[in-house]
């Protein structure tokens, strides 16, 4: 089955990371549907059923974007705010329509691993700082995995790098 890739960048023709991911994406159509939320919806008003609808079609979902002010861009948190409903996502007897789905996170950073560590610059893991997300899954019942963490476009953005971050993330997504 095809894994829906929903990206949330604000920019992406400015991108550099997340851009090439989504053209590495673009060649697999059989293996990918890739769902930009900036472009669908440019000036922030979601189709609610559109969405769901959308996600109830893919057992494997991945949330992919630019990691800062340590969270995601702003459309993430309004898409989970508005397609994330009562009776829908959780609750009562018609709810749970995404329970089971693999869902995971994708995220790019700025700064290496190592900052993001309790020794390091912002004090805490990545892990630690997805925790809203996996809470998020968890409690609508879908299978959180491992996300999938690039460090380093401002120490290292040369094509070489960014080169690097295609095979390891296309096999990331394959293996969910």
């Amino acid at each position: 089955m095809k894994t829906l890739i929903i990206i949330i960048h604000p920019d992406i023709e400015k991108s550099v990371i997340n851009k090439k991911w989504i053209e590495a994406l673009a060649k697999h159509p059989e293996k990918y549907t890739i769902h930009q939320l900036y472009k669908a919806y440019p000036e922030g008003k979601i189709d609610i059923l559109k969405e769901q609808q959308l996600m109830e079609s893919y057992d494997k979902i991945v949330f992919q974007f630019p990691f800062y002010w340590f969270s995601s861009p702003p459309l993430l948190k309004q898409w989970l705010d508005e397609v994330v409903l009562y009776g829908w996502a959780y609750g009562s007897n018609s709810g749970y329509k995404l329970e089971g789905k693999k869902m995971t996170l994708a995220v790019t950073t700025g700064i290496d691993e190592e900052g993001y560590s309790a020794s390091g610059e912002y004090k805490y893991t990545m892990n630690e700082l997805f925790r809203p997300y996996e809470l998020t899954f968890d409690y609508i019942k879908a299978e959180y995995k491992e996300p999938f963490v690039y460090y380093g476009i401002e120490r290292d953005s040369s094509d070489e790098w960014i080169e690097r971050s295609v095979p390891m993330y296309l096999e990331f997504i394959d293996q969910l």
